[in-house]
């Protein structure tokens, strides 16, 4: 690869790493806020089904550039990205502990409790969501190259389904379950809330995968490469 394909290759790189740690960063600092999905009417353990945390709503997109980051530009390339993204979360905790800490004036349009009662309870929610996100990218860029071996790079569906679902159900039970036992959230939601968070994660999942179809075939036309064949940068 001449040196202006691989200074271009990099930077697609650089700006999926960076999609992949904002919608990282931003899921956790807004989960507090919860929406009603309704397609349909369903009750899940006494609760409505698809009663959601609106940081749900970017999450899925990290996973869908993991898979990406994955089949272009190979495991450990992927592997990097999630660890930065730990990094960034964690930064985003000491801003957000050092803003609430530091007192508002009088004339400050958002006063101490206003701020406190939205992102006082977002340090325990990005600690929860790094443990849950932890296992779970993981085990997806794990399953994923697992599959792609198995299948010879071939039938990119299967591989991106199947390491996103069972990647997504682990994240959605550890992350809801330590809110609980952090006691951001109620017991009485917690099953309700693993299986809508992982019903709608599927679906999110089965939508992103014509996406991730014309992503890669746009890489690999770009760059000439073959099924199965990755870009090797520079570590």
């Amino acid at each position: 690869m001449i040196q202006k394909d691989k200074a271009f290759a990099y930077q697609i790189f650089l700006y999926l790493a960076a999609l992949f740690i904002t919608s990282l960063v931003v899921s956790n600092l807004i989960f507090q806020k919860f929406f009603y999905w309704q397609p349909f009417e369903a009750m899940i353990f006494g609760i409505p089904l698809f009663e959601l945390s609106v940081g749900i709503l970017p999450y899925p997109i990290t996973f869908l550039i993991t898979d990406l980051i994955s089949e272009i530009f190979g495991q450990k390339k992927a592997n990097q990205v999630v660890v930065a993204g730990i990094f960034a979360s964690f930064f985003s905790i000491g801003i957000l502990l050092l803003a609430d800490f530091v007192p508002a004036i009088q004339s400050s349009p958002i006063d101490n409790e206003t701020f406190s009662q939205v992102f006082s309870l977002s340090p325990l929610a990005v600690l929860a969501s790094m443990i849950a996100y932890l296992f779970a990218q993981f085990i997806d860029i794990k399953l994923y190259h697992y599959w792609k071996k198995v299948t010879q790079g071939k039938h990119l569906w299967l591989r991106n389904n199947f390491s996103t679902f069972a990647s997504q159900f682990l994240d959605t039970f550890i992350v809801i379950l330590l809110l609980c036992l952090f006691g951001v959230l109620p017991w009485d939601l917690f099953l309700g809330l693993v299986v809508s968070g992982f019903i709608f994660k599927v679906l999110v999942a089965a939508i992103d995968t014509p996406f991730l179809y014309l992503s890669v075939y746009l890489i690999r036309k770009r760059f000439n490469l073959k099924v199965g064949e990755e870009i090797q940068l520079e570590n």
